[in-house]
C-alpha cells in the first residue's frame, strides 16, 4: 500500500540537510519518505518560492503551494501530513492540517511553543481519530533502544547518575535531552534551576538544571552557548561503567571498570572505546513506525502525550528560572 505524503515546510529538516549531503541515511522527513517506496510525497507547502521549486525538482514533487490555505481540501487526500515549518507557524499548521484529517500527522518538536495550544492539537487530533506523532528522534534510535534493553537486563549495574549538557533552548533542545531521559528513567522531578541563558532564542532561554527520577537518580543538565558550537551529550553512571552519547548520538563512548595497576585494591574506569552511533537509522524508522501504526495498527513510539509531558517540564524549568532571574 503506498500512502500519500504532504510536507509543510521545505527548510533542513523538512528537505535541506538531504539534498545537501551524500549520506545514503536519511536525517529529513522528505529523505526518509523518498527513500522508502512505500510512500508518495505528492505535494508541498513553501514560502520560499526558489526553495519550493528546489524541493520539487529535487524530489520529483507535482504540487507545490505557498500556503496551506491555497490547497482544495475536495482534490487532495493526504495519508500523511508532515510539519517541518518554524516553530512559530506549527500551531496554525496544525490546526489547517486537521481540516484535512490524515491518518498521522508528524510534527517536528516542539510540537507548538505553547503547552495550552500543544494540548489543544492532543485534544484534536484524538476526538478526530488522527494519529500523531512528534519527532524527537533518539526515541527511534537503535543505540538507544538497545541502552534501554541493556539496563532492563542490568548489563551495565545500577544506574547511579546521569549527567548532559545542552544548548540552544530548553524547549528547542533541551526537550531533545529531556525525552531522552524520559525513555530512560520514565519519571523524572524538577529540584532545582540555574541561572536563564539565552544564546540564540528571544523567548527560549538555555538553562542549566537538577533533575532526579521517581528511584532518586540525580540528573544534572549543564549548558554550552549556542554561539560557540552544536553540543549535545549525555553521560549514562553505572555502577559497571559509564556510557556516553556523544556528537547527539553519532558516537557513542563506554568506559568499563578494571582493577588499577597503581593503587592496590582499588578500581578505575578504562580509558575507554569509541563506537559509532545508529542515530543516523532514526528518520528511517522513525517513517517505518508511522506506515505500520497506519497499516498493522503498531504504536507510534513518540506520541503527542509523550510531548506533552516533555513540554510540561520545559515550561516549568523556563517559569523557574525567569523567576528565580
Amino acid at each position: 500500500m503506498e500512502l500519500f505524503v504532504l510536507i509543510i515546510g521545505c527548510g533542513n529538516i523538512g528537505s535541506y540537510f538531504d539534498e545537501k549531503k551524500d549520506n545514503s541515511l536519511p536525517c529529513t522527513h522528505a529523505g526518509a519518505y523518498h527513500l522508502d517506496q512505500r510512500f508518495k510525497i505528492v505535494a508541498c507547502v513553501e514560502p520560499d518560492k526558489l526553495r519550493r521549486e528546489e524541493f520539487m525538482r529535487y524530489w520529483n514533487v507535482e504540487f507545490g503551494f505557498s500556503t496551506l490555505n491555497e490547497i482544495d481540501i475536495s482534490i487532495f487526500n493526504f495519508d500523511i501530513i508532515s510539519i517541518c515549518s518554524p516553530t512559530k507557524y506549527h500551531y496554525q499548521d496544525l490546526q489547517i492540517a486537521l481540516e484535512f484529517h490524515p491518518k498521522v500527522i508528524f510534527c517536528e518538536k516542539p510540537m507548538t511553543t505553547s503547552l495550552k495550544d500543544s494540548q489543544n492539537i492532543v485534544y484534536e487530533c484524538k476526538k478526530r481519530n488522527i494519529l500523531l506523532a512528534i519527532n524527537y528522534t533518539r526515541s527511534w534510535d537503535p543505540s538507544v533502544l538497545q541502552l534501554k534493553k541493556d539496563i532492563l537486563s542490568n548489563k551495565w549495574g545500577e544506574l547511579r547518575s546521569m549527567s548532559g549538557i545542552y544548548n540552544k533552548g530548553v524547549l528547542n533542545n533541551g526537550s531533545h535531552m529531556l525525552d531522552l531521559i524520559y525513555n530512560i528513567v520514565k519519571d523524572i522531578k524538577l529540584i532545582s534551576v540555574g541561572k536563564a541563558v539565552f544564546d540564540f532564542f528571544e523567548d527560549d532561554p538555555t538553562v542549566p538544571v537538577f533533575l532526579e527520577s521517581a528511584s532518586s537518580v540525580p540528573i544534572q543538565l549543564a549548558t554550552a552557548h549556542a554561539r560557540d558550537y552544536a553540543l549535545f551529550e549525555l553521560q549514562f553512571i553505572f555502577s559497571k561503567g559509564v556510557l556516553t552519547m556523544e556528537e547527539g548520538g553519532f558516537t557513542w563512548r563506554t568506559r568499563k571498570v578494571e582493577p588499577s595497576q597503581t593503587f592496590s585494591g582499588y578500581n578505575l574506569l578504562n580509558k575507554g572505546i569509541f563506537n559509532k552511533g545508529m542515530y543516523e537509522q532514526a528518520m528511517s524508522l522513525a517513517v517505518d513506525n508511522i506506515y505500520n501504526a497506519i497499516s498493522y495498527d503498531e504504536p507510534l513510539f513518540k506520541t503527542g502525550q509523550d510531548a506533552l509531558r516533555v513540554q510540561s517540564l520545559c515550561e516549568q524549568i523556563k517559569t523557574m528560572a525567569l523567576t528565580n532571574g
